[in-house]
């Protein structure tokens, strides 16, 4: 008898945690996998946040820290905001938590009641819909494709809407399609919101940093739409930090106590080591990471020109992020290697098994035509998999 909750029955595992876990089952056995599902730099953490955490471990920082964040990590933050993005905020509206990931948790639980929606702009990140599902809220996808460069527009945000509209939640640049949202388009949804004063808008930038085209800006700049918007960033991605686990929002100040008072029954305070590194990350400018950024985006260039050898592989030109979301649907309705393809699905598990490479199918993002990959990679690792994708869908058919 299963003596679960309903709750857990009804989550979806991660598909981008669910497709490494299979890929490194694969390398347990020998098989030589190349990994390109996971967003995660494979740079090392810049040895200047290092040495700050080995100087807080000599400091001895080992003591339980405030839910909300030390206050100098808060203000680091609120100096990073100004500096990077023009907004003003106060140390009340900074939370603190253990990865972006938790921050988005924080504010499902605290914003969604039953039945509440939140539009989700497709592909989205994987976890979105579960995160909005887990705390009673309805998903309602807005279905976009390479035509648009997969961005949502004004008009496909107001017939979206309903009196049940809670929320809307879009990240830029977006994981999985590296798509970025302009000034111009961003103005474009808020006049849409302006009309509907009560949907709050999460702004995820958690990739602000990953941007070959310059000119990041966000929805909290628009200032019909600060009080209604809450920014989500973090050190993950930008400064490849991503065990380190520290994640942060600025929102409006009521927002921000709801999320410091749900921390502090679940998880409290964030790591202090990570804290205290965090605050020398974020108070160095970000051309100190500049050079991780010339590296993704010379692959991105190796990539994109790869993919274009490959048949039946449809590819926008992703302006941030370091992923890649081409569209593979020619293959549908194929048997490849004796494998019918019904579906981007079946298409992932392909390449993992008959290629021995490991991407993550567009289904989990909301868009089932197309799969994902990061090249967050070496070149050598980029043009072995390529390769090996060519070589089956050439011979496989």
């Amino acid at each position: 008898m299963n003596h679960l909750s309903d709750r857990i029955n009804n989550l979806s595992t991660s598909a981008t945690l669910a497709m490494a876990a299979k890929a490194r089952e694969l390398k347990n056995q020998g098989k030589d996998v190349i990994g390109l599902s996971l967003g995660e730099p494979d740079f090392n953490t810049p040895d200047f946040v290092k040495d700050a955490a080995i100087t807080a471990i000599n400091e001895n920082y080992n003591s339980y820290t405030p839910v909300d964040g030390y206050a100098d990590l808060k203000q680091a933050i609120i100096t990073k905001f100004k500096r990077d993005n023009n907004l003003n905020y106060d140390p009340s509206q900074i939370l603190v938590s253990t990865g972006a990931k938790q921050s988005l948790a924080n504010i499902a639980a605290v914003m969604l009641n039953e039945g509440d929606e939140v539009i989700l702009p497709c592909p989205y990140w994987v976890s979105y819909s579960d995160i909005v599902k887990l705390n009673g809220g309805v998903p309602v996808e807005v279905t976009t494709d390479i035509s648009t460069d997969f961005k949502m527009t004004p008009q496909q945000l107001e017939n979206a809407i309903t009196p049940k509209t809670k929320m809307l939640w879009y990240s830029s640049p977006c994981n999985p399609s590296g798509s970025i949202y302009s000034e111009k388009e961003l103005r474009g949804i808020a006049e849409v919101l302006e009309k509907y004063p009560n949907i709050y808008v999460v702004s995820d930038e958690i990739y602000e940093h990953i941007n070959y085209v310059g000119g990041h800006f966000g929805m909290a700049q628009i200032q019909s739409m600060y009080d209604r918007t809450i920014t989500v960033n973090g050190v993950s991605k930008a400064f490849a930090m991503t065990g380190w686990r520290i994640g942060y929002i600025g929102a409006p100040d009521w927002i921000a106590r709801a999320c410091n008072k749900m921390q502090g029954q679940v998880t409290s305070g964030a790591n202090c080591i990570a804290q205290r590194a965090v605050i020398t990350a974020l108070n160095e400018p970000p051309s100190r990471v500049q050079y991780m950024i010339d590296e993704f985006k010379n692959r991105r260039e190796l990539i994109l020109g790869l993919l274009k050898d490959i048949p039946g592989f449809k590819a926008n030109n992703p302006e941030g992020a370091f992923y890649v979301f081409p569209d593979i649907s020619y293959y549908f309705g194929k048997t490849i290697a004796g494998k019918q393809i019904k579906n981007a699905s079946d298409f992932a598990m392909l390449l993992l098994e008959e290629a021995l490479v490991a991407t993550v199918t567009g289904e989990a993002f909301g868009n089932p035509n197309c799969i994902r990959i990061s090249y967050a990679a070496s070149e050598e690792q980029i043009r072995e998999a390529a390769q090996r994708i060519k070589t089956l869908l050439s011979y496989g058919l």
